[in-house]
């Protein structure tokens, strides 16, 4: 059997690794990636978290197993992830406390370890926060924090090429599809590809990817940046806080990372050059810091950098499956924001596609394509 994955990020490759540890696999698998420095991927641009604090149980239970494989790391691929258990504190106005209550619940459901504070309870924890506006917090007590993303997506690619995977610096330009079916993957240089299944895991390209087999596949790319800033206070106990604007911050060492995504009221275009832009910093991000924390209104900003999410338009969560119209092509992309901790559990769901024929640990079918055709978006509200 031979396998062809179009995209070597933390997706692509985990979907290779895990393939080739399947024991009912056999064949070759060939990894087609068209930037092997990973200059402009998501995967190495990522603020690399980790949490159970969804609003759809498939999304809580794909953490949890990248939460067990991000723990099990040094064992399985030989690397130490430098997993940093902080939390996540989502915060709540009175206009939102509602739904951040049915989000609790159903994370408590699924076995997350998670806090609902009160106003009180928020002041008295996070002395350093400005409460005066809040009604309530959600706050991941274990199993929520931050690792090395990048160091995954290495230690995935070396894992997978020491178990014989290969990986192409090729871009994909096309396929060689007939009567429902991939029979080729066509690559920049000229040569195809055979192969008797295809992955689509591209990142935030993969619409475009998709696009080449005549798909419409609603994953687009959208700039998000980073901004890296100085603070005199060291704000004790500080998680990786989301704000109710959805501007959010987190401790990195002596610094903390902060960064927002684009209001209604903003333009969001496609696939932006990834130069970082300061004005929303100081004008969009800063005042509402200061407000939110009064030891920040003293900042200096030391760095940042700019990455895009593979947003999916459609509801903001990824698509994993085959689309009814190609039998053996597995799409595994749009997780918008969230793939590198998804990640493990995506790379699981697509190996057991290709060597089990279905789902047989984490049922994903709730991803798959069929909520698009019939126009049902699953919508994930806790986007960060």
């Amino acid at each position: 059997m031979n396998v062809v994955i179009i995209g070597g990020g933390a997706i692509g490759s985990s979907a290779a690794w895990h393939l080739v540890n399947h024991p009912r696999f056999a064949g070759e698998i060939t990894v087609v990636e068209r930037d092997p420095s990973y200059a402009r991927a998501s995967s190495m641009l990522s603020a690399s978290g980790v949490r159970q604090q969804f609003s759809t149980p498939v999304s809580i239970r794909m953490s949890q197993y990248g939460l067990s494989f991000i723990r099990a790391a040094a064992a399985t691929l030989g690397v130490d992830l430098g997993f940093k258990e902080h939390g996540y504190l989502f915060l709540a106005s009175a206009a939102g406390a509602a739904v951040l209550g049915e989000n609790v619940a159903l994370q408590r459901a699924a076995g997350a370890d998670i806090a609902l504070l009160d106003r009180a309870a928020l002041a008295a924890r996070f002395p350093w926060l400005a409460t005066g506006d809040l009604a309530a917090g959600a706050f991941g007590e274990t199993g929520e924090g931050s690792f090395d993303g990048p160091a995954m997506l290495a230690a995935l690619r070396r894992a997978a090429r020491a178990r014989g995977v290969r990986y192409i610096a090729q871009s994909c330009t096309g396929f060689a599809h007939a009567g429902g079916r991939v029979g080729g993957v066509a690559l920049e240089d000229g040569s195809v590809l055979d192969c008797d299944h295809a992955v689509v895991a591209a990142g935030a390209w993969s619409g475009q990817v998709a696009a080449l087999l005549g798909i419409a596949m609603p994953v687009v790319p959208r700039k998000r940046m980073v901004y890296v800033v100085a603070c005199r206070e060291a704000l004790a106990n500080c998680p990786l806080v989301i704000d109710p604007s959805g501007i959010w911050f987190r401790r990195e060492g002596a610094m903390f990372l902060t960064g927002r995504s684009p209001g209604d009221d903003e333009p969001d275009p496609d696939e932006p050059p990834l130069e970082v832009e300061e004005a929303m910093f100081t004008e969009r991000v800063w005042p509402v810091l200061a407000e939110r924390v009064p030891a920040f209104t003293e900042l200096k900003l030391a760095s940042s950098w700019a990455g895009y999410y593979e947003l999916n338009l459609f509801d903001h969560n990824g698509i994993v499956g085959r689309h009814p119209a190609l039998a053996n092509v597995v799409f595994a992309a749009g997780f918008s924001g969230h793939g590198m901790q998804h990640s493990p559990a995506t790379g699981r769901g697509v190996a057991e596609l290709i060597a089990d024929g279905g789902f047989t640990t984490l049922d994903l079918s709730p991803l798959g394509w069929q909520r698009l055709l019939e126009g049902r978006p699953m919508w994930e509200r806790n986007v960060v």
